[in-house]
């Protein structure tokens, strides 16, 4: 009987022997391969799997599925389906094919996932029990105890990095790259150098895809899911496997890893360490890492999922509204009444528009026109509440100290907007457009309406309404811009209306339109 000591692991450990004589693994009354040559692998917190050449397995396997896993210390696993005629066993056998140096022993045999046999005949071998190991110390204690109270993941990545070091980790550099939800910006790259004071934080755009530099990455390889990279940089591996290696050897790096950090929603983003010891990291160090890398993730996770919130509300309700939610204003009936100036900006011929442009070139239109107005009213610190139809509601709040200056704003984003379009105008193609603006000022209530399951945050009351109807009369009147008598303190050219009659509004409004310098290149 061959029965194994077992030997003092100190940290995560992983170990290959040989087994004596013949072992078989069945799946019922079916073999499904039988050797005298298999191996037994030992690692930390795993229990033993057992190893055969593939030229040993007995049954039918498929051609490699896309399924791949990674370990660093393994290297990148590839799957087979096992084909028994009556059942097909998904991706129920793995072998590494590059296997890394430490599991140099198991390259091109075949492991089976424990629902693919039912029984193993290991003959007279003893399988020893799993060795637990103590991989616990500054990392994990930082881990359980302290890392919750870094408040962003730059101070998150930088205690991580320090805490590696602590640990015995000789790491030069390491890398968190997390995918986002966001319009604009792709994801965030999180880097720390052993010499630099700052993180170094990259907000790639969605062109990041299409980059040479991203497409022969080790980020591209990962995050596409084809498994990890691990690749030695010293004398004897002159080879590089992605063009980053010759600038990480140049700066005095001797071992490189990439590894998966998946998210719960089955995303998955990238964590890499450079070593810059002679000897590049050890087994323990990467098992470390590796048993630790879930955890990792989940702390990324949530500070992205935070991130992605307020950049979607931010996207979808504007800033201070985006900020208002994440404050907890969430139930209905939530909000405060302010004094404000309200803009309703209606593009004009919306209609015939479409029916000249076709469809899509009218969207473009439309998001472009919503784009100019946007950036005007935020260039006068209001908000964008929301877009209606082919019309933007916007906001100007008032301040406790200073109400004159929520009508200037108003006023000088309503001309700058009419302005700018008779610019566009200006140009004479037919993608132009024209806009009517209706401006009041009083208390809103801002702050959420709707059922209990669908909210909008939005402004109610009447100088909402006043601006929505100044707007319509404005167009039916052939003036781009009428604003209430509340705005026209703060306006330097505006024509007197007297009192208008405006649709659901019970006392007539006096008003004023306000004259530009693009009024006579539009009614040209």
């Amino acid at each position: 009987m061959n029965v194994h000591a077992a030997p003092k692991i100190n940290g995560y450990g992983i170990s290959v022997e040989s087994l004596n004589g013949r072992i078989a693994i069945y799946r019922n009354d079916v073999l499904l391969a039988e050797s005298t040559d298999a191996k037994v692998m030992y690692e930390t917190r795993l229990p033993p799997t057992i190893y055969v050449p593939r030229a040993d397995v007995c049954v039918d396997l498929s051609e490699e599925t896309d399924l791949q896993t990674f370990c660093p210390f393994k290297g990148t696993a590839t799957y087979h389906d096992i084909n028994l005629g009556s059942e097909n066993l998904a991706n129920s056998v793995w072998a590494y094919e590059e296997a890394l140096p430490e599991s140099a022993a198991i390259q091109g045999c075949i492991g089976f996932v424990p629902g693919a046999y039912t029984k193993i005949d290991l003959g007279d071998n003893r399988l020893r029990e799993p060795e637990d190991g103590n991989i616990s110390g500054p990392l994990i204690d930082w881990l359980m105890r302290g890392a919750s109270t870094a408040a962003t993941p730059e101070s998150f990545t930088k205690a991580l990095a320090e805490k590696m070091l602590e640990h015995g980790i000789a790491i030069q550099r390491l890398s968190i790259l997390a995918w986002s939800l966001h319009p604009l910006i792709a994801g965030k790259h999180y880097i720390w150098e052993k010499d630099e004071e700052e993180i170094l934080t990259r907000a790639p755009t969605y062109e990041i895809y299409d980059h040479p530099a991203f497409i022969n990455s080790p980020l591209r390889h990962v995050s596409n899911g084809l498994g990890g990279v691990r690749q030695r940089l010293n004398d004897e591996n002159p080879q590089n496997s992605f063009p980053i290696m010759e600038d990480l050897r140049a700066k005095g790096a001797t071992d490189y890893v990439a590894m998966p950090l998946p998210f719960s929603d089955g995303r998955t983003n990238v964590l890499t360490l450079t070593c810059d010891h002679p000897d590049g990291f050890t087994t323990e160090n990467l098992g470390l890492v590796f048993e630790c890398s879930s955890v990792i993730a989940r702390f990324y996770e949530v500070f992205m999922q935070r991130e992605n919130a307020q950049v979607l509300l931010e996207t979808y309700v504007g800033k201070r509204t985006g900020a208002r939610v994440l404050g907890g204003e969430i139930r209905r009936g939530d909000g405060d009444e302010i004094d404000a100036a309200i803009m309703f900006c209606d593009l004009r011929n919306s209609t015939s528009l479409e029916e000249k442009l076709g469809r899509g070139e009218y969207i473009n239109l439309l998001n472009e026109f919503f784009e100019t107005v946007s950036g005007i009213v935020h260039d006068n610190n209001g908000e964008v509440l929301k877009f209606i139809g082919d019309a933007v509601l916007a906001v100007f709040p008032a301040t406790d100290e200073d109400a004159s200056t929520a009508r200037t704003n108003a006023q000088r984003s309503a001309i700058k907007i009419v302005e700018t379009l008779g610019e566009l105008r200006k140009e004479g193609t037919d993608r132009h457009c024209d806009c009517s603006i209706g401006v009041a000022y009083g208390r809103v209530t801002y702050g959420n309406v709707g059922s209990r399951e669908r909210l909008d945050f939005t402004v109610i009351g009447q100088a909402a309404n006043i601006a929505a109807r100044l707007g319509e009369f404005g167009k039916s009147q052939g003036h781009r811009i009428v604003v209430s008598e509340d705005i026209e303190p703060a306006c330097s050219n505006a024509v007197p209306l007297g009192d208008v009659n405006l649709h659901n509004v019970s006392r007539p409004v006096r008003s004023y339109a306000l004259r530009t310098a693009a009024d006579e290149i539009l009614n040209g």
